[in-house]
């Protein structure tokens, strides 16, 4: 096993940093121990002075007022919330995100800036502030009745609407705004994350013609037959290009993204190098599979699988002797939360000694519940959930338990605890991150995760029981596997998943990509000097640099 350590982070990252140059792709990475102190050494080696700023629409912290008038603080469960979190702190950065907590202004300075973690703060939130017409228009809208189910296949209509683009461009134009605002010098590295900031890249670009902007496309990129429907395709890719790196979950997805630039834009594509030449500009387009951080705090904190077992199943109502299968995800139509109960029922239907062995716990945080699209989702999970029930269950036992509510980052890894199954069967997906929580939650190594052939996750879990989500039948003879598996194939699988999560972390995606704005910075650099030293001569034989000049491209900041 590799060590760890100041010594070898550093050497570590140069590997990569070499491989990095021979092929665009960092093969030595397997060979790091990727670490906050990994990311350190690469900010203070390879890009030193630079100032990390962090931009989403969701904030890590979120402070609402309660029914007493005390100040409470909400740690919200994201998949990218806990993939950034510690990445802002290793970097000391500042996090710039939409201020929607009821009490949010109550707690920040008069900049707006809050510092966190609290107690032991480590970086900066800057909160940005949006009128209820704009949060409607830019992110209920434009971003999750537009964009969403344009980038996903799940079969629902993308609606656009004039008045929801035009919040969509105030509100990113607001956030450009923001970072220049936040920027200390003229040459920041910027993260830009999802679908809610596409324009923003190219905003700050105009401002800040210096920065490194990574953008960071959280869900799918639809093919380019289906992205033409958007009315302000162009204007999206070109917002998107004035990034200097766009990461994408799988190269799948990056081939989308570069076919659609190559199929509306006035471009070259530089298909060896995984780059895009547009308006005089390469933007590199990478795949850069997100992750977790390693919970071994978390896992300390939690009780023991057993005792996880013991709490769900009496809080739930679950017998001691049925199965337990679990989905944990937001109340989302991507999700393929009914297609899971129409897999039940058709496992029930085959088979139907299962009934009474086993339990669907579903697990489904509201989301987005002012949209109609949403609102009958949960409407219709209910009543398949009720349905089920009355069909298949009794007194004593009832096949399906929709919980409808929100929980904590710790109370969902004692449900993962104490599950024997866990369903991840999204219709389409980035990359879910719930599939990588479920693996490192098992320091038992047992368990069996079922997981969708559409969601990012499935190019990196081979082991996990593979399946199409649209196909009741076969899904349900695979829920059959899974409920049969022994402890010891279990294990051999549970295995291999635990060593590429906990190996390729959510330190080592951020790494990736500040090597590649590390190697991009350096390009530019020397770019600058050449272009210097092959300046005109004035009348005294001197070439015409300004001192500034000469400092900026010899790499004084």
């Amino acid at each position: 096993m590799p060590g760890s350590g100041d010594d070898v982070a550093s050497e570590a990252a140069r590997k990569v940093m070499r491989e990095f140059e021979k092929n665009g792709q960092s093969v030595d990475a397997a060979l790091v121990t990727w670490s906050p102190e990994t990311l350190r050494k690469i900010l203070t080696e390879d890009l030193p002075d630079a100032q990390v700023i962090v931009v989403s629409n969701r904030e890590p912290y979120i402070h609402n007022e309660n029914k007493k008038g005390d100040v409470e603080l909400v740690v919200p469960a994201s998949g990218l919330v806990s993939a950034l979190e510690p990445i802002t702190r290793a970097c000391a950065g500042t996090w710039i995100a939409y201020g929607g907590g009821s009490a949010d202004h109550l707690v920040v300075d008069g900049d707006d800036r809050l510092q966190v973690p609290p107690g032991n703060p480590s970086y900066t939130l800057r909160r940005v502030w949006l009128t209820d017409e704009q949060y409607q228009g830019y992110y209920l809208g434009f971003a999750n009745e537009g964009l969403w189910p344009l980038c996903h296949i799940a079969f629902t209509r993308p609606i656009f609407r004039d008045s929801d683009w035009e919040a969509y461009e105030a509100v990113n134009r607001k956030f450009a705004d923001t970072v220049v605002a936040e920027a200390r010098n003229e040459w920041p590295i910027v993260l830009v994350q999802d679908y809610h900031f596409a324009l923003l890249p190219r905003m700050i670009r105009e401002r800040l013609p210096e920065a490194i902007v990574i953008t960071f496309w959280h869900i799918p990129w639809p093919n380019s037959e289906v992205f033409s429907i958007c009315p302000w395709r162009e204007r999206i890719l070109d917002g998107l290009l004035g990034s200097s790196i766009i990461g994408f979950h799988t190269q799948f997805h990056a081939n989308n993204f570069t076919e659609s630039v190559d199929r509306f834009m006035e471009s070259r594509i530089e298909r060896a190098d995984a780059a895009v030449s547009y308006g005089g500009q390469t933007t590199l387009v990478h795949a850069y599979p997100i992750s977790i951080e390693w919970p071994v705090e978390l896992l300390k904190a939690l009780p023991s699988v057993e005792e996880s077992r013991q709490h769900i199943r009496e809080r739930f109502g679950i017998p001691a002797d049925a199965k337990l299968s679990v989905g944990v995800e937001r109340l989302d139509y991507t999700k393929g939360i009914l297609d899971r109960f129409h897999a039940l029922e058709e496992l029930f239907i085959r088979h139907p000694e299962t009934i009474g062995q086993v339990v669907f716990l579903q697990i489904a945080a509201p989301s987005r519940g002012t949209l109609p699209a949403y609102k009958q989702l949960h409407e219709e999970c209910q009543r398949f959930a009720e349905e089920l029930n009355e069909r298949y269950g009794n007194e004593t036992y009832r096949p399906v338990v929709l919980v409808a509510e929100h929980h904590s980052q710790k109370d969902v890894y004692e449900i993962y605890r104490a599950a024997d199954i866990c369903l991840v069967t999204s219709l389409h997906d980035g990359m879910n991150l719930v599939a990588k929580e479920f693996v490192a939650s098992r320091d038992d190594e047992q368990g069996v995760l079922l997981l969708s052939t559409f969601a990012g996750a499935s190019r990196e879990l081979l082991e996990a029981l593979i399946v199409n989500p649209y196909d009741a039948a076969m899904m349900s003879e695979v829920m059959l596997q899974a409920l049969t598996m022994g402890p010891d194939e279990q294990r051999e699988r549970m295995r291999r998943m635990r060593e590429i999560v906990r190996d390729n972390n959510v330190y080592r995606w951020a790494g990736s990509m500040l090597l590649d704005a590390a190697r991009l910075r350096k390009r530019g650099e020397l770019d600058r000097v050449t272009a210097l030293s092959e300046r005109p001569a004035n009348t005294n034989g001197d070439n015409v640099v300004s001192i500034f000049e000469r400092k900026q491209a010899a790499g004084y900041r």
